[in-house]
């Protein structure tokens, strides 16, 4: 392969090219064979549908292809199921039963125990996750993948959590972007590694909204409702302003949520395009633009297709999420077609049985 490219001029880098009619009749089977077959098809329900998309997204010159199959996800789901779900339904009903028979101190430990045990089995799930798709992913007939096992990332991820929530939640944007660089900068594609070096202060500000709030509310909350049984008295008396002060609270509880879910849309807006932008794939730099109001559309969207179609829509959801990830995603830089040769990483031999089991597996 000979050739190289330059992001900085011409066509987006990524680009998809499906289209929801082209997705619909793979989305309503897979939902008709899932529930005929009491939810053991799903696992091959995800392969069709990332069979679909990867083959509908084109980096550079070539699509994508997705090399997984819905048996390796079944038996990584099984083999978790196994060897980590049954010990710890064991040791959480132990645990009860020695608490009912008064041993709490023994019972309390056992209950910790499991917490600390799901708590770190989380983290390597994210790890292992992400490292069994880019071994799975092919481009130009080239895999990704991570020799590592993601078993330091576990404790890693615990730690670093624990740490980001301890100081009132203050460190939690370092503890999020400590851990994108320390997953990704573990993974590789082709002979080449992934560099990830994003800083938590290009998101703390962001973050810093959610601590003002409080404040906002409860200013908000006596001005609301000060203007609302002003408004009430002037038209109906004292029987009116004590209306008017009722719509004002309401106001504020609806102002409440809808502003707390628009500062969540911002800072993880901010989020994905500072730890995106600050990737790097040899000579490529990545970058994500998606801006706080694309995303916020791209969420209310979600709600009203869910809403309206009474659940059904929401079988479109990794098609509209695949979508918004690919079309937001950029690169610049070069790539050498005539360096590139095959990872030599091992292949994962199951799939994302520990996601799936955590209910984190969703694109």
């Amino acid at each position: 392969m000979h050739g190289k490219y330059d992001g900085e001029g011409g066509e987006s880098a990524f680009v998809f090219e499906g289209n929801w009619r082209e997705f619909a009749p793979i989305a309503f089977t897979n939902l008709l064979l899932t529930i005929v077959t009491l939810g053991i098809y799903r696992f091959w329900a995800t392969t069709r549908e990332r069979q679909y998309l990867w083959s509908r997204s084109r980096f550079v010159d070539e699509h994508l292809e997705w090399a997984g199959t819905g048996k390796e996800l079944f038996f990584g789901f099984l083999i978790v199921l196994v060897l980590f779900g049954l010990p710890y339904f064991i040791i959480s009903f132990g645990a009860q039963a020695l608490i009912a028979r008064g041993y709490e101190e023994i019972g309390a430990a056992l209950g910790v125990l499991a917490f600390v045990a799901i708590f770190y089995l989380m983290g390597v799930a994210r790890f292992r996750a992400l490292r069994y798709r880019l071994s799975r992913t092919r481009w130009r007939g080239i895999r990704g993948g991570s020799d590592n096992p993601g078993f330091v990332f576990g404790l890693s991820y615990m730690w670093k959590t624990i740490v980001g929530w301890l100081p009132l939640g203050l460190l939690i944007p370092w503890s999020m972007t400590s851990l994108w660089n320390e997953r990704w900068s573990k993974m590789s594609f082709g002979p080449y590694r992934f560099e990830a070096n994003a800083e938590a202060g290009g998101v703390f500000v962001r973050f810093l909204l959610f601590y003002l709030a409080p404040f906002i509310m409860f200013f908000g909350a006596l001005f609301m409702a000060g203007m609302g049984m002003l408004a009430g008295y002037g038209i109906g008396g004292e029987d009116g302003a004590a209306f008017g002060g009722v719509l004002g609270i309401f106001g504020l509880v609806l102002f409440f949520y809808l502003g707390l879910g628009l500062i969540a849309v911002a800072f993880y807006a901010k989020f994905y395009r500072e730890v995106v932008g600050a990737t790097r794939w040899k000579d490529l730099d990545f970058s994500f633009e998606a801006s706080t109001l694309e995303w916020f559309k791209l969420l209310v969207g979600d709600v009203l297709l869910v809403v309206f179609t009474f659940g059904i829509g929401l079988i479109f959801l990794s098609y509209r999420h695949w979508k918004f990830f690919i079309t937001h995603l950029e690169a610049s830089g070069e790539i050498l077609l005539d360096e590139l040769t095959q990872s030599t990483t091992k292949t994962a031999r199951h799939g994302e049985g520990l996601l799936d089991a955590f209910d984190m597996g969703a694109i």
